[in-house]
Formats: C-alpha cells, sequence, structure tokens
C-alpha cells in the first residue's frame, strides 16, 4: 500500500517542481505586449538601421502572397528590403510573389532569388536561408529578418523587433509566432505544442544569462555580425531543428530573447490531428538525438507524469484517488495561460493528459520514420542526419 501510495504522490511532486522551479515556463510571462509585464515597448532607437528579411520558400504558392504582401507592408522607417529564395519549387511560388509585389507596388523591394539544387550535407531549408543571407550582404545590412513563407506579420512588427534588438544590444531576437488555432485538431494540439516548446526552453532562462538557449524559426532578427562571427548559417546547415540550434550558437555571440507574439501568425491550417503529428514527428526524434535509450525514457517518464494520474484518480481509492485528481488539476491549471494566450475554454487544461499521450505517439512515429530512412521528411525531403 506504502509503495502505490509513492507512486501515486512521485507525478505529483513532479508537477510541483515543474511549476514552481522551472523557470515559470507555463506562465507565458514572455511576450512581445505590453500586457505581459505592464512594461511600454522599448523606446526607438535614434537612428533605425537597415534591415533585409531572407525567406526560404518551396512550393508555398498558396500563402506566398499573403506572407510576402504582409512583408512588403511592413511600416518600418529605416531601409528595408525582401530576398525571396524560390527553392526549385514547382507551383509558381516565385511568380505569385513577385505578382503580389507588383500589385503593391513595391517590386523594388523584393528580390526573387532562384535557388541552387541543394547542396550535400545541408538541409533544404538552411541551404535556401544560406543563400538568401549571402545576397543580403551585398547592401550590408545590420539586421538579417529570417521568416518562413507561411508566415504573416503585422506592420509594425519589424518596427517592434528592430526597437527591442536595439535596446537589449541582441545578437539574436526570436518570436514564436501565433500558430494557426481553429480547427478542432488545432484546438487540441497546437496550444500543447507551444506549452511543451516552453517546457523544454523556458523563455525565461532563454532570455538570460546561461546555457539555454532557443528561437523560434517562424521569426528570427539576427544581427548580421554576430551571425558571421558565429560562423553564419553553414555553422549548423546539417540541423534539423535549425531555429533552436541557431539561438545556441547565437548566445555564445551576446544575449539573446524569445518570446510569444500576436504581431505575427502562421497561415497555414491544420485540418486533422494526423497533419499536426507529421509536423510533430518531423523533429521529435531528432530532439533526442535519435537515441533509442532516449525514446525509451522519454515514453516512459510521458506515462508517469501525464497518463499514471489519471489512471490513479478514476481507477486508484483513497489517498492513491486524492493524490491522481490533485496532479491532473495542477497539470491542468499549469495550461491555462497557454489556453488564454489562444483564447481558448479553458476546460481544454483538463484534456492535456490526453494530449500528453498524443505526443508521446508523434514521438514513436518520428523515431519510426527514421528507422525507414524518412526522417526529417518535409517537401519531398528526408533530411535527419544522425
Amino acid at each position: 500500500m506504502m509503495a502505490t501510495v509513492l507512486f501515486g504522490a512521485l507525478p505529483l511532486l513532479i508537477w510541483i517542481g515543474l511549476v514552481l522551479a522551472h523557470g515559470g515556463f507555463w506562465l507565458c510571462g514572455e511576450r512581445d505586449d505590453r500586457d505581459a509585464a505592464n512594461l511600454a515597448d522599448p523606446p526607438e532607437p535614434a537612428a533605425w538601421p537597415a534591415v533585409t528579411a531572407v525567406v526560404p520558400a518551396r512550393d508555398e504558392a498558396d500563402v506566398i502572397a499573403r506572407s510576402i504582401g504582409s512583408l512588403l507592408a511592413q511600416d518600418y522607417p529605416g531601409k528595408f528590403r525582401v530576398i525571396l529564395v524560390d527553392d526549385n519549387s514547382s507551383d509558381g511560388t516565385a511568380e505569385a510573389a513577385r505578382a503580389e509585389a507588383k500589385r503593391l507596388g513595391q517590386q523594388k523591394r523584393l528580390t526573387v532569388l532562384a535557388g541552387a539544387p541543394l547542396a550535400e550535407g545541408w538541409t533544404g531549408k538552411l541551404w535556401a536561408v544560406s543563400q538568401g543571407v549571402e545576397a543580403a550582404k551585398a547592401v550590408a545590412p545590420k539586421y538579417v529578418w529570417l521568416t518562413d513563407a507561411d508566415i504573416g506579420h503585422d506592420p509594425d512588427n519589424l518596427r517592434a523587433l528592430v526597437r527591442r534588438a536595439e535596446t537589449g544590444g541582441l545578437a539574436l531576437t526570436s518570436l514564436m509566432v501565433e500558430l494557426h488555432c481553429r480547427t478542432w485538431a488545432e484546438r487540441f494540439a497546437i496550444p500543447a505544442f507551444v506549452y511543451f516548446f516552453q517546457m523544454v526552453y523556458p523563455f525565461a532562462k532563454v532570455n538570460r544569462p546561461g546555457k539555454t538557449a532557443a528561437a523560434a524559426g517562424g521569426c528570427m532578427l539576427a544581427r548580421a555580425d554576430a551571425l558571421e562571427a558565429a560562423g553564419g548559417i553553414g555553422a549548423i546547415r546539417k540541423a534539423l531543428i535549425d531555429d533552436c540550434a541557431l539561438g545556441m550558437l547565437m548566445k555564445r555571440q551576446g544575449p539573446i530573447w524569445l518570446g510569444l507574439t500576436h504581431r505575427a501568425r502562421s497561415l497555414r491550417p491544420y485540418e486533422s490531428l494526423d497533419q499536426i503529428g507529421r509536423m510533430v514527428s518531423r523533429s521529435a526524434y531528432a530532439q533526442l538525438d535519435y537515441s533509442p535509450l532516449k525514446l525509451a525514457g522519454v515514453i516512459l517518464g510521458m506515462a508517469l507524469v501525464y497518463m499514471a494520474p489519471v489512471e490513479a484518480a478514476v481507477l486508484g481509492q483513497g489517498l492513491v484517488r486524492w493524490l491522481g485528481l490533485a496532479t491532473w488539476l495542477v497539470m491542468a491549471a499549469s495550461l491555462q495561460p497557454t489556453l488564454r494566450f489562444y483564447r481558448l475554454n479553458p476546460l481544454w487544461g483538463l484534456t492535456l493528459p490526453v494530449i500528453g499521450a498524443a505526443y508521446a505517439v508523434f514521438t514513436i512515429q518520428s523515431a519510426v520514420q527514421f528507422g525507414r530512412g524518412e526522417g526529417g521528411l518535409w517537401k519531398g525531403r528526408a533530411q535527419a542526419m544522425a
């Protein structure tokens, strides 16, 4: 009986430790809006530095006009240009981008590069990004803005990024964009994706001196000299989780900052849980260094932390049941700030054990795909490199 009680208490102790002593990851306190801490926006710089946005794109014709359009519409006082690297698209991505620039009368601000064939030893996205960064050197911007082809930006997003970067002397300023969250599958899995990301990389720890480093690939403002000093994009050319690899690289050059935002958002919806699963499984096993032992440890840990409390709450008796219920409520409460950020019903918090089980399945799928030689499958390319 005592062993059963101890086993029931262990998940509760783990959750209390996570909530109280893990960088406040669940609070969603690191945000780019003033509401996060009742602080005013950083002051405007005396002179606005030059910025070049680099956008890698492969078969993005369905969203590229909205993405490029949002970049060309930036209300930025300094010199600003956009480089789209068309990574061998077959759907008219480049043409759609040019048409949008023409519609907006911004043809001079947009440069479309035809990407070279994928070089050996590179992931496709980073190969495209490297070509854009190299082309940006021609105008020597102070900052390179790395953003994805399926991200839309509010007109003031670049101004806010530069204000923060200049005020903090940041080597890298990154935003976790607001992911699409309207379908049932998205409501179920997307807030948890952001929650789990913050659990692995607590933003408050990322933003302080120390070893914890990360970034969010949808929106990253890199200081060009710091990126060059770090070895450029070539230094992470094999990285499947390229944003976090860049965050670690850039933190060696100076302070970095990562936060949530409503100023930038994903334009591509996920219609089904299977689509979200493919997105997660693309890189989940890479996060575990392609290690079967780490995979086994993570699955066992998730079973203990997410699923065992529900079993105790439903099937247990006496103290064991109360411990299970308490643990379930603590984990549900910890999801509430993320649910508020996504404007969702707080009752979704009670589903976190089921969501955790789903993510465990996605992680196993990722390992299976790697074993089949399909690791990191994206746009027809299997890119995982152990």
